[in-house]
């Protein structure tokens, strides 16, 4: 009996995935949102002084959205969109898109580390600009690179909303 226990209770030695969060995705994962698989293609961390956040490119097809993730007094997340709009430094107090009004929030600089496809800004210095609509349902990013200026809008989520699947170990 001894040999037929060994034969059929031997374990399978499986890696333990790692439980992946809004702050802990990794490029390779599967994020689920609005019931759109997207695979999470770059990773920017953002480190301002001791605060980090993150910004994860998702893509699904042609489609390119970006999830933002920080980790404030609580989680906050939120969904943005690239867009065509032109801003220079200084950064202006207002800016108007799609017929809303935005007000600057916050501004600064932050240091990047790149990951996928975002690994070509790895250790650039990025001036950023927050802004958001008067109900804080809709924001607009702003961020600097080189003599660019990328602006994105975006609007709050939750984490719920969110399945995350590990990519790798």
């Amino acid at each position: 009996m001894g040999l037929f226990s060994k034969l059929f209770s031997k374990k399978e030695s499986r890696p333990t995935v790692k439980e992946r969060s809004p702050l802990s995705i990794e490029v390779g994962d599967i994020v689920v949102y609005d019931l759109v698989d997207y695979e999470v293609v770059g990773k920017i961390t953002y480190r301002q002084d001791s605060y980090e956040w993150f910004g994860y490119q998702l893509l699904e097809g042609n489609n390119t959205i970006w999830l933002a993730a920080e980790m404030d007094d609580q989680l906050e997340l939120g969904i943005y969109k690239k867009i065509n709009l032109s801003v220079s430094q200084p950064f202006p107090n207002h800016l108007t898109y799609d017929g809303r009004k935005y007000t600057l929030e916050e501004e600064g600089e932050a240091r990047v580390v790149g990951e996928g496809r975002s690994k070509n800004i790895n250790g650039r210095i990025a001036p950023f600009a927050d802004y958001s609509d008067e109900n804080e349902e809709h924001f607009l990013s702003v961020e600097g690179w080189g003599s660019e200026f990328e602006v994105s809008v975006g609007y709050p989520i939750e984490a719920y909303e969110l399945k995350i699947i590990a990519g790798t170990y």
